[in-house]
């Protein structure tokens, strides 16, 4: 098949992670495939070195921005649907909000004098443009842009099953068919061991005592993503725990506000910021740690909770959207979202008993490994295409 991908920027994240596995093991399989994007602006890092050497080719569209800029927006719009005219792919499959509303249109528009058939166009949702924590002008904004584009769409892959009840409950296409592929991730460096000497090292390097009980967190230092939750609870922890160091991982706007915050509550000794790490020291973070902490108020479902997991580290985790399709009593604790007592507890059992830290890890891992492998996804992907191009050859 010709396939071609569109996301709006190949940040550090996860649906940017998700579409490269993608890209890579349909090539693999044999495949033509196309990726194309946007510049990787921002201060949350870039994966484009990740492209390179694959057998898939990548086209950046410079005009593609995350922001909603018309001038911008109309000129990748057309670049896009020339690109597209040019390929004459068999699918378009489109992820994130800008390329999803963009790529859809232009892909749903390649048909009659563009190309003799019009590719199936298929939207993977990996998040929500609506969501509780904006204005609800915005949301309506939103919910009528994805309906619209909706209307363009043949199929919609989700990252959770939440993410389906989501999009339908807000009334976008409730009668064209949807179907989980969880967000896969490159498994084999998460389930090999570290060497002891690579850990101690790693702890060595961020001040982090050996004895000490690390609760982790790997996500952007943006709104939304909780941590403040996770500094708020820190403070009576800090006084129960004398033992336990906090390590952010990432980076972002708050990155200075959050530093401030812990100094200001006389916390500095306890926290650790590694700023941005490359994707593949994520799981030496991880394994340098005890307890991963993601208290996200908006997630599609977080690969960060797989992620630790696969190391065998529970994980503690706010109940929204799709965390409770992997977090529950048997590999870790999931809360109200924003109750900081409740973050409190939860984090002081786990501290506190070992055992119980080990058999929550080991459950978690049995848990996830067949359900986040790329090859569950991709087959589950590759076999939305097949169904698309047979009901394209029907009709014909």
């Amino acid at each position: 098949m010709k396939i071609v991908q569109v996301i709006t920027r190949l940040i550090l994240g996860g649906a940017q992670e998700n579409t490269l596995i993608t890209c890579k093991l349909l090539a693999e399989r044999g495949h033509d495939v196309t990726l194309i994007t946007g510049p990787a602006l921002g201060p949350e890092g870039e994966l484009f070195n990740q492209t390179k050497g694959q057998k898939y080719e990548t086209v950046i569209i410079d005009e593609m921005r995350r922001a909603i800029k018309p001038v911008k927006d109309f000129i990748a719009y057309r670049k896009l649907k020339r690109l597209l005219v040019g390929l004459q792919p068999d699918i378009v499959h489109t992820h994130s909000a800008k390329a999803g509303i963009l790529g859809r249109y232009a892909g749903w528009a390649l048909k009659g004098r563009w190309a003799p058939n019009r590719p199936g166009v298929v939207h993977g949702i990996h998040g929500l443009s609506f969501h509780p924590y904006q204005s609800a002008w915005l949301n309506l904004a939103y919910i009528a842009m994805e309906k619209a584009a909706g209307k363009r769409t043949d199929y919609f892959i989700s990252v959770a099953d939440a993410m389906t009840e989501q999009n339908k409950a807000a009334g976008i296409v409730v009668d064209k068919p949807y179907v989980t592929a969880y967000s896969a991730i490159d498994e084999e460096q998460f389930l090999e061991p570290i060497p002891p000497e690579r850990i101690g090292a790693f702890r060595r390097q961020h001040d982090i005592p050996a004895d000490a009980i690390v609760l982790v967190t790997i996500a952007r230092l943006f709104m939304l993503k909780g941590h403040d939750f996770i500094i708020e609870s820190a403070r009576e922890l800090a006084k129960r725990f004398d033992n336990v160091i906090w390590l952010f991982v990432g980076d972002g706007n708050l990155s200075d506000h959050y530093k401030q915050q812990v100094a200001d509550l006389g916390l500095a000794d306890r926290f650790r910021f590694t700023g941005l790490m490359p994707p593949t020291e994520i799981p030496l973070a991880i394994q340098a740690s005890d307890i991963l902490v993601h208290c996200s108020l908006r997630e599609g479902l977080a690969r960060t909770l797989p992620q630790a997991m696969l190391c065998a580290r529970p994980a503690i985790s706010f109940d929204v959207d799709g965390a409770c399709e992997v977090v529950n009593d048997g590999t870790g604790r999931l809360i109200e979202p924003k109750n900081v007592p409740q973050l409190i507890e939860a984090c002081a059992e786990l501290i506190a008993d070992k055992p119980l830290r080990e058999q929550l890890g080991r459950t978690g891992r049995d848990s996830v490994v067949k359900k986040f492998a790329p090859e569950t996804m991709v087959d589950t992907i590759e076999e939305v295409y097949r169904e698309l191009l047979a009901e394209s050859a029907a009709t014909r």
